[in-house]
């Protein structure tokens, strides 16, 4: 791939919509970062750590890394460290409102569970590759790019991208035989119980289990602690609830088990690194709307 990078802007927010260019080193990422926006790193050369919501995950060449609007993540490369980063804004895609086109929510993005880390093979790098720089081409028409080219381009790497890691969650279903039940349970809990259970002995007494060996668990085996966990499922729902409703952020917190508005408020920002409304007027359903 060329050098150059290229940026889409929204011509009603002046903000960018659309970016893609391409890495030499880590430097980019040493520092931890926020996106307003989805990024995607095709990484081809390269191995190290990443940190993303405060746990840490190992990563090679040949691999995609995914995060979600406002994920706090850091990556520390051992040596070389090359690829392409591609951002893209939901005022630009939408994955809820293109569900059912591709449906990489709660598989490349938002999902607490699992790491953030796709692992490719030889052709599935090369098909990504391929993708990207098809996107990448079509941007290069600084004139009249096509939108809807762009869009294609977009939704078939991200299409790629969750069928593979799906296909890897499928091969690992045997792996997932082997977790204690207690995982799977915690699991199962938080799901059906996040809005109004919010720390670990909640779970403990739910569970009958101790918190220290529930709280051991959840670092064995999802690589953050228990309050952690339950933390991010509670912003992960706070984040689609204002992303893609009109609902007032009171009400939103009264859904989510807060009495108090303010109180909610401070550990959204706490969490997210803005406020509720904020993330709102960066990313939710006005901007989506207008």
């Amino acid at each position: 791939m060329t050098q150059a990078s290229f940026t889409i802007v929204d011509p009603h927010t002046k903000e960018m919509a659309l970016h893609i260019s391409p890495f030499k080193d880590g430097s980019p990422f040493n520092s931890l970062k926020k996106y307003n926006y989805f990024s995607l790193l095709l990484v081809s050369q390269g191995e190290g750590r990443v940190i993303r919501d405060g746990a840490e995950y190992e990563f090679g060449h040949d691999c995609l890394l995914c995060f979600a609007i406002y994920q706090p993540f850091r990556i520390i490369p051992k040596q070389e460290f090359e690829g392409v980063l591609i951002n893209f804004h939901p005022s630009f895609f939408c994955l809820f409102k293109h569900r059912h086109e591709v449906s990489c929510n709660g598989i490349l993005f938002n999902n607490l569970y699992d790491t953030p880390v796709v692992n490719l093979n030889a052709d599935e790098m090369r098909s990504l590759t391929l993708i990207a720089g098809q996107l990448r081409d079509e941007m290069e028409k600084r004139q009249a790019p096509d939108q809807d080219v762009l869009l294609s381009y977009l939704k078939i790497f991200l299409i790629n991208a969750t069928r593979t890691k799906v296909e890897q969650s499928r091969e690992g279903a045997a792996d997932t035989r082997k977790l204690p039940m207690t995982i799977e349970n915690l699991r199962t809990a938080i799901e059906a119980n996040f809005r109004t259970l919010r720390s670990p002995g909640d779970y403990s007494r739910l569970l009958h289990i101790s918190s220290k060996a529930l709280n051991k668990a959840s670092k064995s085996h999802f690589n953050k602690t228990l309050t952690s966990l339950i933390a991010e499922r509670l912003i992960i729902e706070a984040k689609r609830e204002l992303y893609l409703t009109s609902k007032p952020v009171k009400q939103i917190a009264f859904e989510l088990g807060y009495i108090d508005e303010f109180y909610f408020s401070r550990f959204f920002k706490k969490n997210v690194g803005v406020s509720p409304q904020t993330f709102r007027d960066k990313v939710g359903f006005d901007k989506l709307t207008a």
